[in-house]
This record gives C-alpha cells, sequence and structure tokens, in this order.
C-alpha cells in the first residue's frame, strides 16, 4: 500500500493494542503510576474507566508487562461470564489444573489454596479483568468474595477492573455497593492532549521506521484532534486513512484536506468541523 511511498517498514496505525507502540501520554503515565502504586500498597480493588479507544487494553498489557516476578497474574479480557465460568477461568489462568465440571465452592478453595502458596513465597497475586461494564452483577459479587481472601497483614488477592464509564453506574447499584466500598484507587482515562497528539503521530511513524521529515503538516494534524476529540483508536484510523489518501493522490506529506476526506469516511469521527469544506 503506501509503506513504501513514506518510507516505511510495517503501518504505524493499527488498532490492535501493541506495547512495541505505547506513547507516553500524560494521562496513561498517571493511570499507570496508580496502578503501580496500588499493587505497592497492596490494595484489593483497583479501577480505571475510559472512553471506548483511550487504551484501556493497551494500558493494561503495559502494566501487566511492567510487574515482576514477586506478581504472579491474570488477564480476563471478557468478564461477561457467570459466576462459575469466571472462577473456572481464572483458576485455569493461574495454571490450576480443573475441569469444567468443578463446582463454585471448590473452586474458591482452590484458588484460596494457591493465594495462600503465593503469599508463603512471598509473590502477590494480581488480575486484572477488562470490560467489566458487561459484568453480571452476580459474577462481580463473586468478585467481591475472591477479594475477602487475606491474612492478618494483607489481600491475598489484587483485583484491578477496567470497564467503560457505564461501569460507574453499574457500581452504584446497592447489591454491590460492598465492591464499590473496596474501591481504594480510580483514575478516569482521558484522550491525547492537543500538545501530545504530534508527538504521538511522530513516535509511532518512528516505531514503524520513517525517518524522514515529520508526514502530517500543522493543518492536518489540528484537523485529526478535532476530528478525533485526542481519542487515540480515532486517531489511528483516521491518521492511516489520510495516509492512504495521500497516497493516493501521489502527495509526499498529509494535508488537513487529505484528513477531511478521512473523517468524512469514519464513523465515530466529529464531522463538524468539515462539513462547510466539503460542499
Amino acid at each position: 500500500m503506501y509503506l513504501q511511498h513514506f518510507g516505511l517498514v510495517e503501518a504505524p496505525f493499527g488498532i490492535t493494542p501493541d506495547t512495541s507502540y505505547a506513547f507516553a501520554a500524560h494521562a496513561h503515565q498517571e493511570a499507570l503510576n496508580t496502578l503501580l502504586l496500588a499493587v505497592r500498597e497492596g490494595e484489593g480493588f483497583v479501577k480505571i474507566t475510559g472512553e471506548v479507544g483511550t487504551g484501556k487494553t493497551l494500558l493494561c498489557r503495559r502494566f501487566l508487562a511492567t510487574l515482576g516476578d514477586d506478581c504472579r497474574t491474570a488477564y480476563l479480557p471478557n468478564p461477561a461470564l457467570r459466576p462459575q465460568t469466571l472462577l473456572l477461568a481464572l483458576a485455569r489462568e493461574l495454571g490450576l489444573d480443573i475441569t469444567p465440571e468443578t463446582d463454585e465452592y471448590t473452586l474458591m478453595k482452590v484458588l484460596n489454596d494457591l493465594l495462600l502458596r503465593e503469599a508463603a513465597e512471598g509473590r502477590r497475586v494480581v488480575v486484572c479483568l477488562d470490560e467489566v461494564q458487561a459484568m453480571p452483577l452476580p459474577t462481580l459479587e463473586t468478585v467481591r468474595l475472591l477479594s475477602n481472601l487475606e491474612t492478618e497483614k494483607r489481600k491475598l488477592l489484587q483485583v484491578v477492573i477496567f470497564g467503560q464509564p457505564e461501569l460507574d453506574t453499574k457500581l452504584a447499584d446497592p447489591s454491590v455497593r460492598q465492591i464499590r466500598q473496596r474501591i481504594a484507587f480510580h483514575y478516569r482515562l482521558n484522550g491525547l492532549t492537543r500538545d501530545e497528539l504530534q508527538a504521538y503521530l511522530d513516535h509511532r511513524l518512528r516505531v514503524a521506521g520513517h525517518r524522514g521529515a515529520a508526514l502530517f503538516e500543522g493543518a492536518a494534524t489540528s484537523g485529526l484532534y478535532r476530528a478525533s476529540r485526542g481519542i487515540p483508536r480515532l486517531v489511528n484510523i483516521l491518521a492511516h486513512k489520510s495516509l492512504i489518501s495521500a497516497y493516493g493522490r501521489g502527495a509526499r506529506s498529509v494535508s488537513a484536506a487529505h484528513v477531511r476526506r478521512a473523517a468524512k469516511d469514519t464513523e465515530g469521527a466529529r464531522r463538524s468541523w468539515f462539513a462547510g469544506l466539503m460542499r
């Protein structure tokens, strides 16, 4: 496609979370610091919320990659499960040899035994649950019961929950008020700022092999920010389409006109800023 035209070795604006392209935006770094502090303090529950496309999954992967050998981790990307199925998935993620027929009581017992062994060997167990806004309330209650497991000194299990803003509505339900009370740390993840966007574009292009002058003109970067509102996933979609548009017209850089064409073709892009220009 446009890779050779722009001196790239791979597509720079994929939407699959890739830690090799991780950019240390202010919000992401603060969120990561919050997570690391919570683990160090031994707090039971941590909550990270953010709009669709703000990079929660990438943050989760960065967080897990940062933890040392003194932590045993589990990651469940789809927690929209019944309580028993969640326990089964968690047990398997932690390497336990159990069968699908194992009942909830036994699952809780084997998980408790594992947590006690890990604590005796000086390791923390950290579980990250993604998309928790989709988790049924009874399953959330099961997660709370798991978090009850503790010694006299500290919690045996630390749980980090990631979700869209709708998660706050779910946690307002009286049936899970005990979880809400146990959330010691919380961070709301926002998108990129206008000042960060140019650095973000340049960073991803460098990782993808670009070594020349800036590919996105100043007006194009401004247009990207207005159309995407700084949401990284939208930025990536629009930047990719803008490069396609520039390549198709033989241009060596991306202009505001290329961004306008990309935004017109993208669901979720803010279109009010260029509507009059496209008539």
